[in-house]
């Protein structure tokens, strides 16, 4: 996974996005908003908001981004809050991982009805947030093992961020891809006891551990 950081100034301020040219022969599954789904894909974008981000057309807004940067045909766009200059990039046996991670609101997944939304705490008191993280894998995996992947990604995630002292299974704007090949026989199983979930697990673990404790002492650095 070659991460190329690239620049641009918006809303007063300077940010950065990652961008990986994956190009022909991949596969890919996302939530994100631009590009989600399963279907081929050439290319991963992970850009870098303002704090106060408050546009109402994030789709549009990506495609942009990505007609700025040179990304044609189909991809896979996410927007965080986070750092993405503090992107958290591990491997595991032909496996690789890149992960941003903020934690400005740290969130257990079922939470009781009709409770407020820390999200919607006011601007001026914000902190990124958002942990995206992308997936490379160098064998092709069938529908089914797409969607064990992120499953498989998922946990590893909430492992590593209660690991590393947050109590939560992540935040309520997370986003995940998980690329894989084309060519050859699909693997049918992703599962984390399996050949490729395994190692899947053991990289999403690895870059989201680091990130959280990274973001640790990025707060303690704000003082």
């Amino acid at each position: 996974m070659n991460l190329e950081t690239v620049w641009r100034v918006e809303d007063g301020q300077r940010l950065a996005a990652t961008v990986w040219r994956a190009g022909a022969g991949h596969r890919m599954i996302s939530s994100a908003m631009l590009g989600g789904g399963i279907g081929p894909a050439g290319w991963v974008l992970n850009a870098q908001v303002a704090g106060a981000y408050s546009r109402t057309d994030p789709v549009v807004h990506l495609t942009e981004l990505a007609a700025a940067n040179g990304l044609h045909g189909p991809g896979v766009g996410m927007l965080t809050a986070a750092s993405v200059t503090r992107t958290m990039r591990r491997d595991d046996e032909g496996v690789h991982v890149s992960a941003t991670v903020g934690l400005r609101v740290p969130t257990w997944a079922a939470s009781p009805a009709g409770a407020p939304d820390p999200e919607l705490a006011p601007l001026d008191a914000w902190t990124p947030g958002t942990v995206n993280i992308v997936v490379a894998v160098p064998v092709p995996l069938s529908d089914a093992a797409l969607v064990n992947a992120v499953i498989t990604a998922t946990e590893a995630k909430t492992q590593a961020l209660l690991e590393a002292g947050f109590p939560c299974t992540g935040t309520a704007s997370d986003a995940v891809c998980v690329a894989a090949a084309t060519e050859g026989e699909p693997e049918v199983f992703a599962g984390p006891r399996s050949v490729w979930g395994a190692r899947i697990a053991r990289a999403v673990h690895a870059a989201v551990r680091a990130g959280a404790l990274d973001y640790v002492r990025y707060l303690e650095g704000r003082g």
